[in-house]
């Protein structure tokens, strides 16, 4: 196989391992929320996985010292692991905040009423 094609398999294999430990470190409360949780962690592996590879080879100081495979092996796990609880800071710090689900003012005053 070229290394077109290991990279790919190092890819793959990061994703799965990453969403797994994901699985198992925190378990889910059913099926779909597992089913959920795994397909977030394998696309954002398959997005993520190059770049954080490289971020995380860069942060380490072992860019030079690693190969290109090993490198997409440990972004892909690495985003993979980390894609739900970045969604679940984004969920709690941001689609709170907004008013969507809040009752207005005026619904509140007209409630009080009542």
């Amino acid at each position: 196989m070229n290394d077109d094609t290991w990279l790919w398999v190092a890819k793959g294999a990061g994703v799965i391992a990453g969403s797994a430990i994901s699985l198992a470190y925190i378990l889910p409360h059913g099926r779909r929320e597992a089913a959920t949780r795994f397909a977030v962690g394998v696309v954002c592996g398959m997005v993520f996985g190059g770049t954080a590879g490289l971020k995380v080879a860069t942060e380490l100081g072992i860019a030079n010292a690693i190969g290109s495979i090993e490198l997409m092996l440990m972004g892909s796990a690495a985003a993979s692991l980390c894609a739900w609880w970045a969604l679940g800071f984004i969920m709690r710090s941001f689609v709170q905040s907004w008013p969507l689900g809040k009752p207005q003012a005026n619904e509140q005053e007209n409630a009080d009423e009542r």
